[in-house]
């Protein structure tokens, strides 16, 4: 069935397109004023946005366009933050943690729900599951900022500048709440828009 114009799956396909755009034209913008370390992390957010259709073609498998929309939109905020708006807006920092934590949090659910469904001998409590959400962002959210330590200590170490900004005990904590937040929102209202994919990462393992 062909979506309509007006359609939301339209609505939504068009907002992904129009975020790699953007992320194309700042690839080609970083590349042109030389600024290789940014055009690298631009580079590789269009290639992420680019993953759905890869995978469409290469495995007939077509994700949910709200999963397309929400993948992109995660890595569009991010690489766009660190053009300047990090530094611009207080909230902005926490807006993409939020959004990012869905991300991971759905990647968590979808293969704890995988070899759940693929094996007997795994059987976890539906309660347990919003546990193991929470508990999975967490620990990526605690790997992340040891990253943006080690990142910053490496760059002070070759007297290069810093990819990842570290701004102190009390970001990482907001870092960590925001985090902890978009893991229950999934837990609350997204994992029924996660079947499909659990069917399909199923599928895989047969």
């Amino acid at each position: 069935m062909t979506p309509t114009p007006d359609s939301p799956e339209r609505v939504q396909r068009l907002a992904v397109r129009a975020m790699q755009v953007v992320l194309l034209v700042l690839f080609g913008y970083t590349l042109a004023t030389v600024r290789l370390g940014l055009a690298l992390g631009v580079g590789f957010s269009l290639f992420v946005t680019l993953l759905p259709a890869l995978v469409r073609r290469e495995y007939d498998y077509s994700m949910d366009p709200p999963l397309v929309l929400w993948v992109t939109l995660s890595v569009f905020l991010h690489t766009v933050g660190s053009l300047g708006p990090y530094d611009w807006f207080g909230w902005y920092d926490s807006v993409t943690h939020t959004v990012s934590a869905v991300l991971i949090a759905g990647i968590g659910y979808v293969t704890l729900r995988t070899f759940e469904e693929h094996s007997d001998e795994i059987d976890v409590p539906g309660e347990f599951r919003a546990v193991f959400i929470v508990v999975f962002v967490l620990a990526a959210g605690v790997f992340w900022e040891l990253l943006e330590f080690a990142s910053g200590v490496l760059a002070t170490e070759l007297g290069a500048s810093q990819p990842l900004a570290v701004r102190g005990v009390s970001d990482i904590v907001n870092d960590l709440v925001f985090n902890t937040l978009g893991a229950v929102l999934l837990a609350a209202f997204g994992t029924g828009y996660l079947d499909r994919p659990v069917r399909y990462a199923r599928s895989l393992l047969e």
